[in-house]
């Protein structure tokens, strides 16, 4: 080990030093690395070595060439102990036979088919919103997105109301970012600490919910595949011999779709209405192209899927949303063997960062990257555009099997809400990133909202 050449990074000589930059704001931290180290950085936390990419080639062969010297890093191996070996956080074999399992529900003809169950719960929330309220609409979207995976993908009508499930899932990931820190183990290892009894409290609440639609399914099962839930009741992993897959394997699955299923949707959609709120160019633009194909408000005929395709401009709306708030901020790996990348070998072991917020805005790729410009979407843009400089969804054999489902719910409830309603954020509504496993507002996201 001691013949390493290592790539430029912060200085060893004050290791935690760093540790409580990242701790306290890990976007600006990794930002400044970055910019001042290049492409291939390098620093410690404790004894961790950690390499942080920003090049788009060496990201590529990470997630797409190499992807098989990898395993998932710390932060994923944490959230197994709520998502358990769904698919978000099981590996080899396991992960490609539940994948091939899943991939089917999000095919475009299925998802053509849960666009009446996207606007439907859309109109139905607007319709209970009130004119001059303020609502928090974080919340709001949290609640709205809940419904709709839970209805279109399986099969459950959940009570989403009471924000039990946001609390829930909240604090679930502030005791995972806690955790992933250096020495968050130790905080396991005192079962009786406030932060262990309220993660547990938050993990049966949310166990609850799933093993209240697993059960139903159960008692309702018949032998037509309506939704992924009852696919997966069927599924028979004949490759293990193992027959029909087990409640605590199905509810791992369950819980990792409910949960990813909506909280990154509700994530980039909250952030969208905030640069809407911010931008009356923009939104005076949105208006126009909604009025364009869905007709005046006198008129207003509810989105359809062929309509999604007419609304060029919310799309781009939604891609530079993504690109400047990506629910998911970072990811992580860890080389299984030694790895070489540009002149450098990364040892076994280490742990390798991609941040897609880092990158998003990499001016080498983004004029202005900090400034909301859907207008740059073109196609000669997106030609020009190097494949890993944008990857809001990850990419390769582990990217988001999600990706056609999150990107037409957003736009038909962006279209719908913004139809109806104009939204501006309060005077007194603070506005900062909470870099937890997904990219959350800090503050929640409170808004007067305006009947157009």
């Amino acid at each position: 080990m001691n013949n390493i050449i290592y790539p430029p990074g912060p200085s060893k000589l004050l290791p935690n030093t760093l540790l409580r930059k990242f701790m306290r704001d890990p976007l600006k931290t990794l930002t400044d690395i970055a910019h001042r180290y290049g492409d291939i950085c390098h620093f410690t936390f404790g004894r961790q070595h950690v390499y942080l990419i920003n090049h788009p080639e060496y990201i590529e062969d990470i997630l797409v060439s190499s992807h098989r010297n990898f395993i998932k890093s710390r932060g994923l191996q944490i959230s197994k102990r709520l998502l358990g070996e769904g698919l978000l956080t099981s590996e080899a074999n396991y992960h490609e036979r539940q994948r091939r399992l899943i991939l089917p529900t999000f095919q475009p003809n299925r998802i053509k088919g849960y666009t009446d169950i996207m606007t439907s719960y859309a109109m139905r929330m607007c319709s209970t919103w009130n004119d001059g309220s303020v609502l928090d609409i974080h919340k709001e979207m949290m609640r709205v997105t809940a419904a709709i995976i839970s209805m279109t993908v399986l099969g459950s009508d959940i009570k989403v109301g009471d924000d039990e499930i946001s609390e829930a899932l909240l604090t679930c990931m502030r005791y995972f970012n806690r955790l992933r820190m250096p020495f968050g183990e130790l905080i396991e290892k005192i079962p009786l600490l406030r932060i262990n009894k309220g993660f547990q409290l938050a993990k049966n609440k949310l166990d609850s919910v799933v093993y209240s639609m697993i059960k139903e399914h159960r008692e309702n099962l018949d032998k037509g595949h309506k939704d992924l839930l009852d696919t997966l009741l069927q599924a028979q992993d004949e490759e293990a011999g193992i027959g029909r897959m087990t409640d605590l394997q199905l509810r791992d699955e369950v819980m990792t779709i409910f949960l990813a299923g909506h909280e990154t949707t509700a994530n980039a959609l909250t952030w969208t209405i905030y640069l809407l709120s911010q931008n009356p160019r923009v939104e005076k633009l949105l208006h126009e192209e909604l009025s364009s194909v869905l007709g005046d408000e006198d008129k207003f005929v509810r989105p359809t899927i062929s309509d999604v395709q007419k609304l060029g401009y919310t799309n781009k709306i939604l891609t530079e949303s993504l690109r400047l708030y990506p629910p998911a901020w970072t990811i992580g790996r860890q080389a299984i063997n030694d790895y070489k990348v540009g002149n450098y070998v990364i040892p076994s072991g280490s742990i390798i960062l991609m941040s897609q917020y880092v990158m998003h805005r990499d001016p080498r790729y983004y004029h202005e990257p900090d400034r909301f410009y859907p207008e740059r979407w073109t196609q000669e843009f997106k030609s020009r555009l190097p494949r890993f400089s944008y990857f809001p969804f990850g990419g390769g054999i582990r990217s988001c099997v999600g990706e056609s489902f999150a990107l037409m719910e957003a736009t038909l409830l962006i279209a719908i809400i913004c139809r109806y309603w104009k939204l501006r954020l309060m005077p007194d509504q603070k506005i900062a990133l909470n870099p937890l496993i997904t990219l959350r507002p800090k503050y929640g996201m409170r808004m007067k909202i305006n009947k157009i």
